[in-house]
């Protein structure tokens, strides 16, 4: 059995049972649970502070962890991400007051910055020569600027919305961050190899949610073409239609070059196109 550490509450908690759930495992979680079973595999969820994952994936308390990017920079640059999980997207940056006239990251001297970052802030301090102080802050960050505490604040920021209501604007950003599956330096060969079973299927949903099915009907004469156009994993299908002369094609596209794609079937002469999600999708 496998344990996996995911954060007890807040914005990763939810994304990271359901990808579990769309792997296929059933997770018997009880109300205010710190630690549940899986029904049907061999895993057991342990629900942490966010900040404590790290440190018990280095003790082996953890086998893996499903966590922000961000947190890893900052507190795990010794452990290793196996997996990018695509969800929980944000980014970390620099903040200060909207009506600050900020041009260039080198105003940051000097300054006092407060943050829930300081080895990340430090980091990017350091590579872009800049001298400034760090107030370290557990909690919500954006009320230092208002409060007299600080100049400017670094913060994980996902649609701006918080920085819109204290009156902050966004200057610089540091880092992309997404949800990772973090592997414990520790693992045994039999942990490995339920590891293992556990990246075949988060593969087959991550292969699935960034791509589509596509069915749609074309003259005989466009197939050649239309298959050119089409970027499928080995040939489209092929199936004749009731009305002669005519064949329906059946393949899967890359979701970021949808709409791209759909241009040009249709201007090659592709017909009644049909797309549709794709759940799992097995290599």
């Amino acid at each position: 059995m496998i344990k996996i550490a995911i954060q007890k509450s807040g914005r990763l908690n939810d994304e990271s049972l359901g990808i579990l759930k769309k792997c296929g495992i059933s997770i018997d979680n009880g109300k205010d649970q710190l630690k549940a079973s899986a029904r049907n595999f061999p895993m057991e969820v342990l629900y942490l502070r966010n900040g404590d994952i790290p440190q018990y994936l280095r003790d082996g308390v953890v086998d893996l962890a499903i966590i922000g990017e961000n947190l890893i920079h900052e507190k795990g640059k010794d452990l290793s991400i196996i997996e990018n999980l695509g969800f929980s997207k944000c980014r970390v940056s620099i903040a200060v007051p909207k009506e600050v006239d900020f041009n260039d990251i080198q105003q940051l001297n000097g300054k006092r910055i407060a943050t829930s970052y300081p080895n990340t802030v430090q980091q990017f301090l350091e590579e872009n020569r800049i001298s400034a102080d760090l107030h370290i802050i557990n909690g919500s960050v954006e009320i230092a600027p208002n409060i007299g505490l600080a100049d400017a604040i670094c913060d994980i920021v996902s649609s701006g919305s918080t920085l819109f209501k204290n009156n902050l604007k966004e200057v610089a950003k540091i880092m992309e961050s997404q949800a990772v599956l973090v592997q414990s330096p520790n693992l045994s060969s039999e942990k490995s190899e339920i590891v293992d079973k556990l990246r075949f299927r988060l593969g087959t949903v991550l292969r699935a949610k960034k791509s589509k099915y596509i069915l749609l009907n074309a003259p005989n004469d466009k197939i050649e073409t239309i298959s050119k156009i089409l970027p499928v994993l080995k040939s489209p299908t092929v199936l004749p239609l009731a009305q002669k002369g005519w064949s329906s094609l059946h393949s899967v596209i890359d979701e970021s070059s949808f709409w791209e794609v759909i241009d040009e079937l249709k201007a090659a002469g592709a017909e009644d196109i049909l797309v549709c999600p794709i759940e799992k999708m097995v290599l």
